[in-house]
């Protein structure tokens, strides 16, 4: 194809969920409360934990900090412009927009990923090597561990991108989904994508897979190698939370990622899973479940309103 013609897209139209004004209207009322929550949630534990002596100096809840963050850039990626579309029957996005889009979500969303591998690895030393844990998990080392998740997500982010820019789009324009990712964004290039996705599959599969085997390894590993039934029942309600987390996360990426890029009818709502709730969740697994959070959380809120 002649160089010229390679990019005369200049903008996507997204599919969404529904073209009937009164459903996307109760949609948009639905997700908005999604999206709030999902924001008065992280901030709320961000807040907390910034405010708490005892949290703070915690890498458990140094490392619970930052997911909430990633959490909320995470959701910020896609709902914001979810929610516009709603109240818009265009659907449209630029290229540019929906380059940066798919940027920012596997940045973020790869960072997430590792920074769960470090929360799990955190778990283990806890429980496995109580004795040595703050001289290990020193915040030195936090602090490099989720650096490191950042610059993952760079990395990764950037192959995937760098492999979607460099494909030709010449029509159609219509992306199956309500937001641009990799799968439905190159599957509407004019050239033959195997190789292209194969690469991806490889990039995005392999870290989200991988992630997932280290996590429940890990976890595993944990229970093993505690003896008594008492120290398993602790360890099970202690990383019980974590637990859910991963499942929500890991389960509908490595549906989308781990596999040839051919679309389903129900990627959308696994999509939303992952984009959507999994970030509202979090908050509401770590803290109905912690009792150190929810303390805090008392203190804070009669510090504050009383």
């Amino acid at each position: 194809m002649d160089e010229n013609q390679t990019e005369v897209v200049t903008d996507f139209v997204l599919a969404g969920f529904s073209q009937t004004p009164s459903t996307e209207a109760g949609l948009f009322v639905l997700f908005l409360f999604f999206y709030v929550s999902t924001w008065v949630g992280n901030v709320l534990i961000m807040v907390t934990v910034a405010s708490d002596n005892y949290l703070n100096s915690s890498p458990m809840y140094f490392l619970l900090g930052n997911l909430s963050f990633l959490d909320l850039c995470y959701s910020t990626v896609t709902t914001p412009k979810l929610l516009a579309d709603f109240l818009d029957n265009d659907k449209l996005i630029h290229y540019d927009q929906c380059i940066a889009q798919l940027f920012f979500l596997h940045f973020v969303g790869a960072a997430e990923m590792f920074l769960l591998t470090v929360m799990a690895y955190d778990r283990y030393v806890a429980i496995c090597r109580p004795l040595h844990y703050t001289t290990i998990m020193s915040r030195g080392l936090c602090c490099v561990l989720v650096a490191a998740s950042w610059m993952g997500g760079f990395v990764h982010s950037t192959v995937q991108t760098i492999l979607t820019i460099r494909l030709p789009f010449c029509g159609p324009n219509h992306v199956d989904n309500f937001f641009c990712d990799v799968p439905p964004v190159i599957k509407l290039a004019c050239t033959d994508t195997f190789v292209i996705e194969l690469l991806m599959v490889s990039n995005s599969g392999l870290i989200s897979t991988s992630s997932f085997v280290v996590l429940v390894s890990s976890y595993s590993t944990i229970l093993v190698k505690i003896r008594s039934k008492e120290g398993r029942r602790k360890a099970l309600s202690t990383c019980g939370s974590h637990l859910m987390v991963v499942t929500l996360f890991f389960g509908p990426c490595i549906f989308i990622y781990a596999r040839p890029f051919s679309t389903f009818s129900v990627d959308k709502m696994v999509s939303v899973l992952y984009n959507v709730i999994t970030p509202m969740m979090n908050p509401l697994i770590y803290t109905l479940r912690n009792k150190e959070v929810k303390s805090a959380i008392q203190k804070l809120w009669i510090k504050t309103f009383s």
